[in-house]
């Protein structure tokens, strides 16, 4: 394995990561304070550039040149300017839904795509023209699930390391070395940049670099972990993102049933409901850390599993997962009632 490559990632990142944060009050990428934001004082938000750099280069280094990991590339490069201008001019929500749709369908074109769904009960699902949707469909959710959860010091980085590192072992395991590689390589550039970034953070990732994470990993699963013709494989990158995914979901149903637009940020995700529990933004950040930790051990131990005791495994998860978000008050968070009624989508 080019471990070099790895390490070159991870020290681009490192280094460049004060750079970037001595550049973006020039570029006017700052994060100021508001009601919604736990921060309270301006903070630089374009450490997006020194995470997409560090990749850049260490994918560079590996040399993947096949036209999917190509399209991968090309797809995560456009969706990190999509987020770079709205770190710096904050686009309209839906000139940034057409950046990702833009770039899913620029890796769609290449050849990264969803091929069949696996049948719990009945062999394989091959979706044909549908495949195209379907991965266009993943690829969008996750980028937004990453980008939602990055509302505390350390949390967005902290979940795409995990999630990282767990496609990489998988990927291993299942002898897919060249997205094991890849994962590490973006593991190591979100690793270089975390010291900044943990609570008091010196500098935010911003949509550029939450946006990339996340479109970069669920390419990445797509490529290497959803290409086993087994059961179970199409649930292992929903374990392995499954906090994002889920705290997404819920934003949704939250919004939709409380006649908000879906673009409009609130206090209700989970990192928000641990905060009301009392905890401080490290202690919230480590308990999700540990989550992910978690979710990340059972989808390495699904691929491991028969397909009967995974399905239990699965069941146990999803039943955990909405019964502690039902305790902590995220299925069930309700909005100070408004003078005028708004519509719940923002087109």
């Amino acid at each position: 394995m080019n471990w070099w490559a790895i390490v070159l990632a991870f020290l681009i990142s490192l280094m460049l990561t004060p750079v970037v944060k001595k550049l973006a009050p020039r570029l006017g990428a700052l994060d100021r304070p508001d009601a919604r934001k736990v921060h309270t004082g301006v903070i630089p938000r374009l450490g997006g550039l020194a995470i997409f750099v560090g990749f850049i280069a260490g994918y560079l280094a590996v040399g993947g040149g096949e036209p999917a990991f190509r399209g991968m590339l090309w797809g995560a490069s456009l969706i990190f300017l999509v987020g770079l201008a709205d770190d710096i001019r904050s686009l309209n929500p839906r000139w940034k839904l057409a950046g990702q749709v833009a770039a899913a369908l620029l890796v769609v074109i290449m050849g990264v795509r969803v091929e069949f769904l696996t049948n719990p009960f009945n062999g394989l699902l091959f979706l044909g023209p549908l495949a195209i949707p379907v991965t266009l469909l993943w690829l969008v959710g996750v980028t937004n699930a990453l980008n939602l959860v990055d509302g505390l010091d350390g949390l967005a980085g902290g979940t795409a390391f995990i999630a990282a590192v767990t496609m990489s072992i998988i990927a291993w395991l299942q002898q897919e070395v060249a997205v094991a590689l890849l994962a590490l390589v973006l593991a190591a550039s979100i690793l270089g940049f975390l010291p900044y970034n943990f609570h008091p953070a010196s500098i935010f990732m911003g949509d550029s670099g939450s946006m990339f994470l996340g479109f970069t990993l669920a390419s990445l699963a797509v490529l290497g972990l959803t290409k086993t013709a087994t059961v179970i494989s199409l649930f292992v990158p929903v374990v392995i993102l499954g906090l994002p995914i889920l705290d997404t979901f819920l934003a949704i149903v939250r919004r939709i049933l409380n006649h908000r637009p879906l673009f409009q940020p609130d206090k209700g995700h989970l990192h928000h409901c641990l905060m009301a529990q009392g905890l401080s933004q490290r202690q919230a950040v480590l308990i999700i850390y540990v989550v992910n930790i978690i979710l990340g051990a059972s989808a390495i131990l699904l691929t491991r599993l028969a397909t009967d005791q995974a399905m239990v495994i699965l069941i146990l998860l999803t039943f955990f997962a909405l019964w502690g978000g039902n305790k902590l008050g995220v299925t069930g968070y309700r909005f100070k009632p408004s003078k005028t009624r708004r519509n719940a989508f923002p087109f």
